[in-house]
């Protein structure tokens, strides 16, 4: 078991850090492909005290304190990847990423020559996409980049209502390190876990690209052994979007720009908030999206708007004591988000536990419990 060392900040030992410090080798065989036969039975890595505590995630209520306020993202996952083919014939893959009004939409487009501005793509729930004379899908016609012309994204009308057709020719858009062949081999079954497993069982506003994880642990009847502890639950949404899977690629990680994610904190949230703190109760967040809505809500004091919060080892937190989240990518932006939250040192200790252990990572995989630094 490696030792536990204080976290930076309590030291008072200031640090610059690189991309290199959140590098991590990880077997590949821990990354989890399936989830856990039922949410709440995955593993629970307590890191809130010194030393690491091995735990199943049914036992989370037990390390809660009635008058705890817990906050979920309520964001519902879209069915956001589609496939189709140019006029030309060229096979295109489109990952949504926001829809707009007028039934546009924002996207990733994959394609091996992207079309002209004006170009009409012909869509279908198919991975091999659809002819122009046999049109069982619908068009999607490119209007250009987006936010503007240097845009890495690109803007699309569809023919139709963009979530009705989404739901009717769209595949859950899992992360890529979920192997999964949308080519028509995947079995029925794999189909029907993905579309029920990765997404929480609370799932409200439709419109992220990819699930707030740390909440798929979170089950009916583990909710109301939370509630009967006497934690309040409270929720806020935040579209996640397909960047959060974007590397970060610069060694100086204060050059490093952050994508942008739509948020909401509805009032009844900010009030919860308030109360929570005012009892003396703790504030836990479900996972990095939540993290980051009420830190830019603390940031900015707007409730909604798009945030670009890029959360590093030095950030001051102002809501959040309590932190359940699953397991990041190396050298990824939520390594770096975690590592301020809950101390760098302390961070890379439980992650090297959790390998020597087993833990299965990311999506998929189990969770880690953090409390913040200085806080306890």
């Amino acid at each position: 078991m490696t030792a536990f060392s204080p976290p930076l900040d309590a030291i008072k030992v200031k640090r610059s850090f690189s991309l290199t410090d959140f590098d991590f080798h990880l077997p590949p065989e821990l990354i989890a492909q399936h989830p856990a036969p039922e949410r709440s039975s995955s593993q629970l890595l307590d890191g809130s005290r010194p030393l690491p505590v091995d735990r199943v995630f049914k036992d989370l209520p037990q390390q809660m304190q009635a008058g705890d306020l817990l906050v979920f993202n309520d964001t519902q996952v879209i069915k956001a990847r589609i496939f189709g083919k140019k006029s030309s014939g060229g096979k295109v893959e489109l990952l949504i990423e926001r829809v707009l009004p007028g039934h546009r939409v924002v996207a990733h487009m994959k394609v091996s020559k992207k079309p002209p501005i004006g170009a009409k793509l012909y869509m279908s729930s198919e991975a091999n996409g659809i002819s122009k004379q046999n049109k069982t899908g619908f068009e999607a016609t490119l209007i250009g980049r987006w936010p503007d012309e240097h845009g890495a994204l690109f803007c699309f009308e569809f023919s139709a209502e963009p979530h009705a057709l989404m739901a009717q020719h769209g595949h859950m858009p899992l992360p890529p390190y979920i192997e999964r062949q949308y080519d028509g081999s995947a079995t029925q079954a794999e189909i029907a876990e993905d579309e029920a497993r990765y997404q929480t069982v609370f799932a409200r506003h439709p419109g992220a690209v990819a699930a707030p994880t740390a909440a798929l642990h979170f089950d009916d009847a583990l909710l109301g052994q939370i509630k009967d502890k006497g934690v309040a639950t409270a929720s806020v949404t935040l579209h996640v979007g397909a960047g959060t899977f974007q590397p970060v690629k610069t060694e100086n990680i204060a050059e490093h720009t952050m994508h942008a994610e739509w948020y909401d904190i509805p009032e009844s949230t900010q009030l919860a908030l308030h109360a929570c703190k005012a009892r003396g109760g703790k504030v836990w967040a479900v996972g990095t999206t939540s993290v980051r809505t009420l830190e830019s809500w603390g940031q900015s004091g707007q409730a909604q708007g798009d945030t670009q919060i890029f959360i590093t080892p030095g950030f001051e937190f102002q809501w959040v004591d309590c932190l359940i989240t699953n397991f990041h990518l190396p050298k990824s932006t939520l390594m770096m988000l975690v590592s301020a939250f809950a101390g760098y040192e302390h961070v890379m200790a439980l992650y090297a536990h959790a390998i020597a252990h087993k833990y299965r990572f990311f999506s998929y995989g189990d969770a880690m419990l953090l409390r913040r630094s200085g806080a306890f």
